[in-house]
């Protein structure tokens, strides 16, 4: 089904975002779901497709918005074992592993954390947003651990989606880097746009992209004759783009280790201790962890922080490398 939205830019209305504009004309027309209709070449500015949600409109404009409604998508249940942290009527906070995907995607229909929330609870998720990625407010990459919050219905997902947005969310990740960090504590603020030479990829930019901004310091530094230099880094969020933190530091030279698709090329070790050096080739994710996510209830406003532990594997490195000396 389609219906379309046509209106004329009145006086009242210069200067609003045409996001806003639009969802202001139908109760229905979420923010979320105005946005993901633009993006797909939804909607007519005198009768030239724009693609920015938050263009500000004019005076006169002429506005013609096509509402067309999603496809219904079967998401099979998949029988895994979510680690819930906590749960009520509204959303469940969830400790994710590594090596399972938030949502579908091309390859992998199937086995993800969204066929899981689809077995786990009977579809009772929020409908905001792509078909696909029921109840999905935020992500983080399949081979990060730690605290992901999910939206059991609408309301909450607008409300978490804003509080994202007004980077009012806590999210504090762990991540072991190659190096010593320089500095040692600090923050980086750059653009984060798709690679132009590998679309999977993402890179630092000057001028395009997104804003990425990233609060670090350093909670550890290793550097011995038996061992390569790391750094184990706090990192607290500001933005929340796509590879933001894998980017961030590779682009300093202190790639996270066990990051296959931003690592470096660095020259064998020869008096690294074995032990550490088969912990080190036998890890098959990256050592990247969110640790703390905190955020207001959506229905009582009540502030609400979790914390997450380091996985075993994770943790069993950074024992490794104290004990070395």
């Amino acid at each position: 089904m389609k219906s379309n939205i046509n209106i004329k830019v009145k006086n009242k209305e210069k200067n609003l975002r045409i996001d806003i504009l639009l969802s202001n004309q139908d109760d229905k027309l979420s923010r979320s779901r105005v946005k993901n209709l633009i993006l797909k070449n939804n909607l007519k500015i005198n009768n030239i497709v724009v693609k920015d949600p938050s263009r500000k409109v004019k005076i006169g404009d002429e506005i013609f918005f096509e509402v067309v409604e999603p496809k219904k998508e079967t998401l099979s249940p998949f029988n895994y074992p979510l680690e819930i942290i906590h749960e009520d009527d509204d959303l469940i906070v969830i400790n994710k592993s590594a090596g399972i995907s938030m949502h579908p995607g091309p390859g992998n229909y199937d086995n993800t954390i969204v066929n899981a929330l689809i077995n786990y609870t009977g579809n009772n998720l929020s409908r905001i947003g792509n078909e696909l990625r029921p109840g999905i407010v935020h992500r983080i990459d399949k081979d990060t651990s730690g605290l992901i919050v999910i939206a059991k219905n609408n309301f909450s997902h607008e409300n978490l989606s804003n509080q994202f947005s007004k980077h009012t969310i806590t999210r504090v990740y762990q991540a072991l880097v190659w190096g010593k960090i320089r500095p040692q504590n600090g923050k980086i603020e750059t653009f984060i746009t798709r690679s132009s030479r590998n679309r999977q990829m993402m890179e630092v930019s000057l001028k395009k992209g997104k804003k990425a901004i990233t609060h670090y310091k350093t909670l550890e530094t290793f550097e011995n004759d038996k061992v390569p230099t790391f750094s184990l880094v706090e990192c607290r969020l500001e933005t929340g783009r796509t590879h933001q933190i894998r980017v961030h530091f590779s682009n300093k030279g202190n790639h996270i280790l066990g990051d296959k698709k931003y690592k470096k090329k660095y020259k064998k070790f020869l008096n690294i201790n074995t032990e550490l050096e088969e912990k080190i080739n036998s890890l098959s994710r990256h050592f990247l962890h969110a640790k703390t996510l905190g955020f207001s209830h959506p229905k009582n406003n009540k502030r609400m922080e979790f914390k997450s532990k380091l996985p075993l594997n994770l943790e069993n490195i950074l024992k490794k490398l104290r004990k070395i000396e």
